[in-house]
């Protein structure tokens, strides 16, 4: 349990530049004092004891502003920044080193009983505001944009915005890969460029990097064939006066 704790505090300092130490977050963070009120409830949940834990959740409601169902069930350093109005549902599930906004709702669009509330891959990123609805699953890495309404399963790794939500950034693909590992190696680094973006200059960008790959891979070429035909450079011939 302590390690948990020390977990949920632990991955606050990653991601929120704001945190100074722990103290502050113990004290500070209703995101981390929700996530501790929800460890206790879910507990209780599972022992069977669900008026308490409804009770249990619904005081870390009262002094979090942030409503966690205790049927929920959530992986490892997940952090609720800010947390105001921030609603998981029954049967939500969230993977580790996931990150929620305020104003998030992982709500169900059914009153049917049975799952009917969203599945959340690891590392997955949601934006203020942003509304996940019904028993889909948001594939890990992925982000959803503040304000997003989404309906539909989201692939991993990528991002959606709007109303309906819609993929603006698709996964990651080998040539993106190898597109980044050429940068790294040229010491440039295109911060604002996405995957897919329909921009004549980073389109460009991409031209230029997939010439210097392919350059790259010639000249590799290039030095083997020539230390297949001379494997052992000649040895410099000393004259004796030297």
């Amino acid at each position: 349990m302590f390690e948990r704790i020390k977990e949920d505090v632990g991955c606050v300092f990653e991601r929120d530049p704001a945190a100074r130490h722990a103290l502050e977050v113990l004290t500070c963070y209703p995101g981390v004092h929700a996530v501790l009120f929800y460890h206790l409830s879910h507990a209780l949940w599972v022992a069977n004891l669900k008026w308490l834990a409804r009770f249990v959740a619904h005081v870390a409601r009262f002094f979090t502003g942030i409503e966690i169902h205790p049927g929920a069930t959530i992986g490892r350093r997940f952090f609720i920044d800010h947390g105001m109005g921030v609603v998981i549902g029954e049967t939500a599930e969230i993977g580790d080193d996931c990150t929620l906004y305020h104003g998030v709702t992982l709500g169900g669009t059914s009153w049917e009983k049975g799952k009917r509330h969203p599945t959340l891959g690891k590392g997955v990123v949601i934006g203020a505001g942003a509304k996940v609805l019904g028993p889909i699953t948001v594939g890990d890495q992925a982000r959803i944009g503040s304000n997003a309404v989404v309906v539909r399963d989201v692939e991993a790794g990528t991002t959606v915005v709007g109303v309906p939500g819609k993929v603006v950034q698709a996964p990651v693909t080998e040539r993106f890969r190898r597109r980044e590992e050429t940068a790294r190696k040229l010491g440039f680094a295109a911060y604002g460029q996405v995957r897919g973006m329909p921009d004549p200059v980073s389109q460009a960008l991409d031209s230029l990097l997939d010439h210097a790959r392919d350059v790259e891979r010639e000249i590799t070429e290039l030095k083997q064939k020539l230390a297949e035909i001379n494997p052992t450079p000649r040895a410099r011939v000393v004259d004796a006066d030297d």
